[in-house]
């Protein structure tokens, strides 16, 4: 690596792998720390000693100590002189356990509304986000390597700028233009060209060698984002812009440290792969922050058959009947879901079998292991193959039907806490108090409809056409939220795009994704993007959501295949 780098940055943490391992180690099924990071580490801890680089990772995940104990043995075994710390304070188990069980109606879901009384199930594991001043502190003692636990994805970015530049607490904009520049790297290579609505117009000789994310954040914090050289990928507008609308909220970004504002934030290209981030604002951080509950959830399972041919409807209709029937009363009210779903659909006229098979897919849970036993579930599934729609073919391969462990994960807030930082010089612990100045958020973000939306005929003659073709998107999820994001091309067509996009014409095209959900709505004027959160569209979130879209990445490209009337004039310019 050519690039002078002062302090390397890892984030492990979602809340796909969190609630997994917290359960796992409630359970003693297995580690709670992330073993690729030592994976990553083994082979760069002498470069990083030789060259001076700091690092700041939250690949502790749920289990820090563990992880740093590690790590310390690693530096001592290699005779290197690099000073470890970890960070103690996310885990919040014992802080929280007698208000969880004394007043659990004070706990509310932020998605969802309800009381973790009407949840209904026992928290194993509790843990918090915390901010990056933490890291800050840990470097300006001397640390160079802080392992974290739950710290948020983009705090390592945070610590490493407030430790650089000497930021205090009250420096907001700064504070607030690194916390973005983290949001932008956090995700690694998204950045630079992975997940890019673009993708067709990369440097395909490239695409197996993206290239990972530099930020450089200015005294002022000033930043730029571009990626390593030599490598392939793309730092862009567009891959920049597609980055910062995935998985936000609205209009403000809430970190421990800082409330950034971002509704004015606008990217210039600098050269090429050199973006430059400006039109972010700080104020204060909220005084609470995001404790996640982690909770046995019970047993999940699933099965499959592949339709082909005439009338999909009515044939998936005939195949619940009759399962419902063969599974019987008193083992369909063993289920706490019961979910027949259908993935795919038959063309006209088609050319080959494959393009019109169609995937119907049985997921269930249950709370014991047993309702979903070989007995209760596979065998009453087999039974109706002989005497149900026409071809009906089962998925021979069962390896989904075996029920699995599923966690319900239950976000809400807390205070926040203090951190206690450890050293491996054997320093005294230092303690990281919680904020005293903070600003008080509303529940919901400010939402609104199209501002000074022009009459679409004006645009002249139309074309209907997928969106997707004159407009990016990127969506993802925050718990049971769901955001998505989508901008146009250029400035000319911005003014199309913000008065086509109203709430009214998102549910419009989201048609049967729609489920009668809150939706909030803004706009990034800069970006020439309109946003929106579907809150609680995925069910219960991650860990526990009965589809494939788990993770809330579909919306955007389903919004995108649906035909709206498109400006030719747009058109003649080229299509994405």
């Amino acid at each position: 690596m050519d690039e002078h780098i002062d302090v390397l940055v890892g984030d492990w943490m979602s809340e796909l792998n969190i609630p997994t391992r917290a359960y796992n180690v409630a359970n003693g099924l297995g580690i709670g720390y992330e073993e690729t990071f030592l994976e990553a580490l083994e082979p760069a801890l002498e470069n990083i000693a030789k060259k001076g680089i700091k690092l700041a990772a939250n690949a502790g995940t749920v289990a820090t100590k563990e992880l740093y104990d590690i790590v310390v043995k690693m530096v001592k075994e290699k005779g290197l002189d690099l000073a470890v710390a970890w960070i103690e304070g996310d885990v919040v188990s014992d802080l929280v356990k007698d208000d969880l069980k004394k007043a659990p109606r004070k706990f509310v879901h932020i998605s969802t509304g309800e009381s973790l009384e009407e949840w209904g199930f026992d928290p194993l594991f509790a843990q918090c986000y915390l901010g990056g001043l933490g890291i800050a502190m840990a470097f300006k003692a001397g640390a160079d390597i802080v392992i974290c636990g739950r710290v948020a994805d983009a705090s390592p970015i945070v610590g490493a700028a407030a430790w650089w530049h000497n930021w205090s607490r009250t420096d907001y904009d700064q504070l607030a233009q690194s916390l973005i520049a983290g949001h932008l790297i956090e995700c690694s290579v998204y950045v630079t060209g992975g997940n890019f609505c673009g993708f067709k117009s990369l440097d395909w000789a490239g695409i197996n060698d993206l290239g990972y994310p530099i930020a450089e954040i200015a005294h002022d914090g000033d930043v730029i984002i571009t990626k390593a050289k030599n490598t392939g990928g793309l730092v862009s507008i567009e891959t920049c812009k597609e980055q910062l609308l995935y998985e936000i909220q609205g209009m403000y970004y809430l970190n421990c440290d800082v409330t950034a504002v971002i509704n004015q934030a606008c990217f210039t290209e600098l050269a090429p792969n050199r973006v430059m981030l400006s039109g972010i604002t700080g104020k204060p951080p909220p005084a609470a922050t995001k404790m996640g509950l982690t909770a046995f959830g019970g047993y999940q399972a699933e099965l499959h058959w592949a339709m082909i041919g005439l009338d999909i409807d009515e044939r998936v209709k005939l195949l619940d009947d009759q399962l419902r029937d063969s599974f019987g009363k008193s083992r369909m009210a063993k289920f706490s879901l019961w979910d027949i779903s259908v993935y795919g659909s038959t063309p006209e006229n088609p050319r080959n079998q494959n393009s019109c098979i169609v995937d119907v897919r049985l997921f269930a849970q249950a709370r014991h292991a047993e309702d979903l036993s070989e007995t209760n579930f596979i065998r009453p599934a087999l039974d109706i193959n002989m005497h149900t729609y026409p071809a009906a073919t089962f998925h021979a391969d069962l390896r989904t039907a075996v029920p699995k462990v599923f966690t319900e994960y239950f976000p809400t807030l807390i205070p926040q806490p203090t951190q206690t930082i450890h050293f491996s010089t054997g320093a005294s612990p230092m303690t990281f108090v919680p904020p005293t100045e903070t600003t008080i958020h509303p529940a919901s973000q400010p939402s609104y409809p199209p501002t000074n939306p022009v009459d679409l005929s004006s645009f002249g003659p139309t074309k209907q056409v997928p969106l997707g073709r004159v407009v990016y998107g990127r969506a993802g999820d925050k718990g049971s939220n769901c955001n998505v994001g989508l901008f146009a091309r250029n400035a000319q067509e911005w003014p199309w795009l913000r008065s086509l996009l109203s709430t009214e014409k998102l549910i419009d095209l989201m048609d049967e994704e729609y489920k009668g959900q809150e939706i909030d709505r803004m706009e990034f004027p800069n970006l020439w993007a309109v946003h929106f959160l579907l809150h609680d569209h995925l069910d219960r979130g991650v860990t526990a959501n009965a589809g494939y879209d788990i993770l809330g990445k579909f919306i955007a490209e389903f919004l995108r295949l649906k035909k709206v009337d498109v400006p030719v004039a747009f058109l003649e310019k080229g299509v994405l």
